[in-house]
């Protein structure tokens, strides 16, 4: 999911989906990152962007 045009690609269903286990990977790397540092902190940030632009896809593509 690293592209904009694959997620532009992807349909409402999938959007869903992708935001899911998305957000479930960001609370693993919080919990991590809170226990013990977690070797790359700009994951955190990344993930936070991708769950946005899904957002905005899916938002974009409800209407």
């Amino acid at each position: 999911m690293k592209k904009k045009k694959s997620i532009k690609d992807l349909s409402v269903e999938e959007l869903k989906s992708q935001l899911l286990s998305e957000k479930e990977s960001l609370k693993r790397l919080k919990l991590s990152h809170a226990v013990s540092p977690i070797e790359n902190p700009s994951q955190i940030r990344e993930s936070r962007r991708l769950i946005a632009k899904l957002n905005t896809e899916l938002h974009a593509k409800q209407k």
